[in-house]
């Protein structure tokens, strides 16, 4: 057997999943719609326990009227990052074991990046980075005690590709994917696994009510951003992801042997990143000599 078919096989054994699991706990935010909603709502049908942060009673009491026995809703801003300690102790008090962290809460900004002011940067990072950070630190401590655990955190093809627009966005999920990839390494003596799970375009609310749009004030920019802006939100609810599908693709995950560092989620996802990393390879090079001359 050829190197090639070897390395094809390990990974086709990699992915292969331990077949019917024990039931898990899982401690998904952001449940109240989308991918979270559609994770737990999954998870739950599979036999799993879902703890589900939300941002108001409302919400917990519509989450936990998904299954009353299973599903367990707590109320939690993830900027709120002084209540995250005492959430986890409460649930690990009462819950049990947290076996699998999901990072799901965030939201998208939209802007062009002259015109967006630095607060809204800010608070992209706050919640996308910062309180997932935050959630982490949190949790870690039971699951390095136990030596076991996986942390899953939704990021974004836009943490691999960019577009006009969107920068203060990518560069929350850029952050989140390295922060990922960094700490899995760390964790991997702990039997804790940690895998970025990176959507393409998916029928969820990231385009709709839930994103934060700039006011536009420079004519300059109107050639290049308004067309992008209105396909997006023209295509906002028509999108090729199907969330049911991905809720499926992320419980395999957490089902896997060996779990990946990162996976992406969406045909378009998949095109966009491996035209981005072929192009990358073209530019490295041809400024390898450049790259090259620096060595001293």
């Amino acid at each position: 057997m050829n190197d090639s078919v070897k390395n094809d096989a390990s990974l086709h054994e990699n992915a292969k999943t331990t077949g019917p699991t024990a039931a898990k706990t899982l401690l998904i935010t952001g449940v109240s719609s989308g991918f979270g909603l559609a994770l737990a709502k999954a998870a739950l049908a599979d036999g799993h326990r879902v703890i589900g942060t939300v941002r108001s009673p409302a919400a917990k009491a519509d989450f936990e009227a998904l299954n009353p026995a299973q599903a367990f809703g707590r109320i939690l801003d993830v900027t709120d990052i002084e209540l995250m300690d005492s959430l986890i102790a409460d649930a690990e008090s009462l819950l049990g074991p947290i076996d699998v962290l999901v990072n799901n809460a965030g939201y998208g900004h939209e802007g062009v990046f002259e015109e967006s002011p630095l607060a809204d940067m800010r608070r992209q990072f706050d919640v996308n980075v910062f309180g997932a950070v935050a959630m982490i630190k949190a949790v870690l401590p039971y699951m390095r005690k136990r030596r076991a655990g996986h942390i899953v955190n939704i990021t974004s093809m836009g943490g691999f590709i960019t577009m006009p627009g969107i920068a203060y966005y990518c560069g929350s999920k850029f952050a989140l994917e390295g922060i990922s990839e960094a700490l899995g390494k760390e964790l991997k003596p702990f039997n804790i696994a940690v895998t970025a799970v990176a959507p393409g375009s998916f029928r969820t609310d990231w385009a709709g009510r839930s994103m934060v749009r700039s006011p536009r004030n420079i004519a300059d920019y109107n050639a290049i951003f308004d067309p992008i802006r209105k396909a997006r939100e023209e295509k906002s609810g028509h999108q090729l992801g199907d969330p049911a599908k991905a809720a499926q693709a992320i419980l395999r995950l957490i089902e896997s042997r060996e779990p990946p560092a990162h996976l992406l989620l969406g045909s378009d996802a998949l095109a966009l990143v491996r035209d981005k990393l072929t192009q990358y390879a073209l530019e490295i090079d041809a400024w390898e000599k450049v790259t090259r001359s620096t060595d001293g």
